[in-house]
């Protein structure tokens, strides 16, 4: 066994049925404060998303450093809250740490010439700098013990105890009352700021609302994934959530299933494996989602498109295949079946492409084929038909109306007529009212093809 392998202890099954169980108090605790943070950092995160401020959070994290860090001086100097190891005294000082990162970009952005990621780049590097000097400093004080500070930066939810998980629950819930309270506001702010302004709707100041609930949030997860890792609890939902759906209220509904499913998951992984920090832990989780929700995605996920184009490229191509042979049809003036070679000559289709553009038209009942050549079956030709049908009308419309020559005309419809609706049809034939009777004659020679 390699020293690695003796090193990570897998937890037996009691113990996994235990922590899945939550029948631990620590567990339990732990479990329901960071799934409740998850949820409300998906809602959260899908606001910011949405404005296009994702980052903003990453440097409003690293901006709490300082803040906890002098919060922790004053409380050892004073000697106030247990010598300033009280949480909700450190969330304090981490959410001032916070606001004055906030003003400190405001301040930037509009007083200098600064772009958002330089303004963002800058108050994030000071910030965090000034927090490290800060943490080493407190190491070397005389009063009270700094060793635990380490904890929120990269987080340690095994050190979360009751009170701590209530503070982290109650922030979690005030910031997911305060987003479904605004969620009509928030979502037109997002997507349409001029608009909303118009209505009168106060945008500066919904926007300062969605930054305090950023601040509440981060300053809340601080202790669960820590200040470097809590902008991917905020973000990676979000992103996830956008590859299952284009509206702002089911997003928002699955970032946060997503965002609260992660954290618990995390957690107790961190639980299983103690070794193994949590923050990172509820992170890499998330990202096994989003990798999830990117091949998955109802929407936008990558095996959904890949279905969607390929479904879209086979019915173009027999759709090409169709509007072939009922041509070459009317260019021989009969019915007999059209051979493969001169189909191949009309599209320079490959023979292997022909063949298996024809077989699937065969499958499907609209081709038959023998050793003539294909033709058209009943249902084929009535297709065949539809689909010449509104490839003429397009090309004597771009004639007629846009001036395209009608030597070019034929390869400018082939990338329309697929996508034609009937509502359109209807148009083209309106204007172009003398060729709505009949199949449209053809306005350039049909001998070949583009």
């Amino acid at each position: 066994m390699s020293a690695g392998a003796a090193a990570m202890q897998w937890p037996a099954w009691p113990e996994v049925a235990r922590v899945l169980s939550l029948a631990d108090y620590n567990t339990r605790v732990v479990v329901i404060a960071t799934t409740l943070l998850g949820v409300a950092s998906g809602a959260v995160g899908s606001f910011m998303l949405l404005r296009k401020r994702a980052l903003v959070a990453d440097a409003l994290s690293h901006a709490t450093l300082p803040g906890i860090v002098v919060a922790f001086m004053i409380g050892a100097a004073t000697g106030v809250a247990g010598g300033g190891k009280s949480l909700a005294l450190l969330l304090l000082g981490g959410a001032l740490g916070a606001a004055l990162g906030g003003l400190c970009l405001v301040a930037l952005r509009r007083s200098t010439r600064l772009k958002d990621d330089a303004a963002l780049g800058i108050v994030l590097s000071v910030f965090f700098g000034a927090g490290v000097a800060l943490l080493s400093s407190a190491q070397r004080m005389g009063q009270g013990h700094a060793a635990g500070l380490e904890s929120f930066i990269y987080g340690k939810t095994a050190s979360v105890v009751r009170s701590d998980a209530v503070l982290i629950g109650a922030c979690a819930l005030a910031c997911l009352a305060a987003a479904l309270a605004l969620f009509k506001e928030l979502r037109l702010v997002c997507f349409d700021e001029a608009f909303a302004r118009s209505i009168g709707l106060p945008a500066a100041l919904l926007d300062a609302a969605l930054l305090v609930m950023l601040v509440v949030v981060t300053i809340a997860g601080l202790q669960a994934v820590g200040l470097v890792l809590v902008i991917a609890l905020l973000v990676i939902p979000a992103a996830a959530a956008r590859f299952w759906t284009d509206s702002a209220g089911p997003m928002v509904a699955v970032a946060c299933g997503i965002g609260g499913a992660c954290s618990a998951a995390g957690a107790a992984l961190s639980a299983l494996l103690p070794d193994l920090p949590s923050g990172a832990m509820i992170v890499l989780v998330a990202a096994a989602g989003f990798f999830l929700s990117a091949l998955a995605g109802a929407r936008r996920g990558v095996v959904r498109r890949w279905l969607r184009r390929r479904a879209y490229t086979l019915t173009v191509e027999r759709q090409h295949l169709l509007r072939a042979i009922l041509e070459a049809r009317e260019e021989r003036g009969a019915d007999a079946p059209v051979p493969v070679e001169s189909l191949e000559r009309r599209r320079v289709w490959a023979p292997a492409s022909l063949r298996s553009i024809a077989a699937r038209a065969r499958r499907a009942g609209l081709v038959a084929s023998s050793p003539a050549g294909l033709a058209l079956t009943r249902e084929g030709l009535a297709e065949a038909e539809r689909v010449t049908r509104r490839h003429r009308l397009w090309e004597l419309y771009l004639i007629s109306e846009a001036s395209v020559a009608p030597s070019h005309v034929d390869r400018d419809a082939d990338d329309v007529e697929h996508v034609l609706p009937p509502e359109l049809v209807a148009k083209l034939e309106a204007r172009l009212a003398a060729e709505r009777a009949a199949m449209p004659a053809s306005p350039h020679a049909i001998g070949g093809g583009p």
